[in-house]
């Protein structure tokens, strides 16, 4: 290796890895697989999905990784903040799988997902 070259990113195997396998299960998500963003056996379901509770540790344990080198992967930072979304306001899994993937397709992938709102303040 020459002086004038920059070492290879020790990390890019593993975060090409995660976006691989992200985009693999995101696809069968927006097909209507259930269980990417969130465990579903708590509700019945009988049949789990094994490369999506992977895809989940592998994110947890990469953003670890990562921030011990004081780095970060948009990628796997938004996949876990997705995985955060449960409850009354929850837009079904196929929805966020086809609008995350439309995201990672604009390269829309660490930018806001909201325009921000300016501060109107009080006004006389």
């Amino acid at each position: 290796m020459d002086h004038d070259e920059l070492p290879p990113d020790p990390f890019s195997s593993l975060t090409g890895a995660f976006r691989d396998q992200l985009l693999a299960c995101l696809e069968e998500c927006a097909h209507g697989r259930r269980g990417l963003f969130c465990e579903y056996e708590h509700l019945g379901e009988d049949r789990g999905w094994p490369e999506a509770s992977r895809l989940r540790e592998l994110a947890a344990a990469l953003q670890s990784i990562l921030a011990q080198s004081e780095e970060r992967d948009a990628l796997c930072d938004e996949f876990l903040d997705l995985c955060t979304i449960h409850g009354e306001y929850d837009p079904g899994e196929p929805r966020l799988a086809r609008e995350f993937l439309k995201r990672i397709d604009k390269g829309e992938v660490g930018s806001p997902t909201q325009a921000p709102q300016k501060d109107q303040g009080w006004q006389r």
